[in-house]
């Protein structure tokens, strides 16, 4: 008997971590794009703010996608249901904060 999962979905788990990795990396360099190459792009306190805020996230990201990797990649292995995750609401909460932090700064500016 062998005990090894469909390898189909230990490829899509890890398929799942490089999308959260690039998506973190895509966050790390608006974080540093909205600090460094926009100088015009409203006061620079929401520049800051906006920057960190996307830094935040990524750093967020970057740290939790191996746990669920793992966690995920545990319950397939062993049969039992996929883990819920904060995740996707972590993200969704920060980059709704940042739409608000450039929409106050388009106005602004």
């Amino acid at each position: 008997m062998d005990n090894e999962p469909d390898y189909r979905f230990t490829l899509a788990n890890e398929r799942t971590f490089l999308a959260w990795i690039r998506t973190s990396l895509a966050l790390l360099a608006c974080g540093v794009g909205v600090v460094q190459f926009v100088p015009d792009f409203g006061p620079k306190p929401l520049r800051l703010a906006a920057g960190l805020a996307l830094a935040a996230l990524a750093l967020y990201l970057a740290s939790t996608s191996y746990q669920r990797w793992q966690r995920v990649d545990d319950a397939i292995r062993s049969g039992r249901p996929l883990p819920r995750s904060m995740m996707p609401a972590v993200i969704a909460v920060g980059i709704t904060v940042i739409v608000v932090l450039a929409l106050v700064m388009i106005l602004l500016g």
